[in-house]
């Protein structure tokens, strides 16, 4: 005889941290493992409501003193690039993307390396080795990309070198950028504009709706070029809505804005995950 047993996730909090966004603040985040044959359909259901994967695992920020970092995706079908933003598809457009299994390479990790010496040489990533490189492209249990951005060059022996790397998740409704890095000599290209660019292209040719883009801070400049994409949707209040005036968005850095992490974690929807057993 066989019958299903409900498998529900648990969830954890972090020990604060200072805060990467907001100066003089503190984080911590919610989370809980993404594994098992159903880490798919949990990534689709967690992703919907404000959670991001990092390897095995499900998070989103639940921080004491604001609820500040918002979830944002765009959606593909409304989407009209700015001027700006077509300026810089046309400036990119010499480049050749290709889509490959989440496989590490060398000169993957020496881009990487080079972005994070000359963008963020003080940031939490800075000490990452090459083997932890590697698990952050390779261990993902879910439908995982790596998009390279090549650019033809005469030093390089097959012709071409990276210019860009997203590591990039495919969910049943969209795109998400989990961690984009490009070649700092390049700025002038825009290259992490680009990037989520072509995303919203690639989503539109393969018919999905959104392309998730981390999280939204208001008063973080860090954050703030997100809020330049038309159609950019933030979840705010256990609802998808409309970016509208970044500044109407304030009152979310305030310690009153915050519910306790237990209301938080009972309004999480979970997917209708079972286990067959004899």
């Amino acid at each position: 005889m066989r019958h299903t047993l409900p498998i529900a996730p648990q969830f954890y909090v972090t020990a604060p941290q200072p805060c990467p966004y907001l100066e003089g603040r503190m984080e911590r985040k919610l989370f809980t493992a993404l594994q098992g044959d159903q880490a798919q359909r949990l990534n689709d259901a967690l992703s919907k409501q404000g959670f991001r994967r990092s390897q095995n695992v499900l998070y989103r920020p639940s921080c004491a003193e604001c609820s500040g970092c918002m979830s944002a995706r765009i959606r593909v079908a409304d989407f009209v690039p700015s001027r700006t933003q077509r300026r810089i598809l046309k400036a990119a457009q010499h480049l050749r993307r290709n889509a490959t299994s989440p496989w590490a390479t060398e000169a993957q990790f020496a881009l990487f390396r080079r972005y994070l010496d000359a963008r963020h040489a003080d940031g939490g990533m800075a000490d990452m080795d090459v083997f932890e490189f590697a698990a952050m492209i390779e261990e993902t249990p879910i439908k995982t990309r790596v998009i390279e951005y090549t650019r033809a060059t005469e030093d390089e022996p097959r012709g071409h070198e990276l210019a860009a790397v997203s590591l990039t998740d495919v969910f049943d409704d969209g795109l998400s950028m989990v961690y984009s890095f490009f070649d700092p000599d390049l700025m002038d290209l825009s290259l992490g504009t680009f990037a989520i660019l072509d995303h919203i292209a690639i989503a539109r040719e393969a018919g999905l709706p959104y392309v998730y883009l981390g999280y939204w801070v208001p008063g973080s400049r860090k954050m703030g070029y997100k809020a330049a994409f038309s159609a950019l949707e933030i979840y705010k209040g256990g609802a998808w809505q409309p970016l509208g005036d970044p500044a109407e968005h304030r009152a979310e850095l305030d310690p009153l804005s915050v519910d306790p992490i237990a209301e938080q974690v009972a309004r999480i929807a979970l997917p209708d995950v079972r286990l067959a057993r004899d």
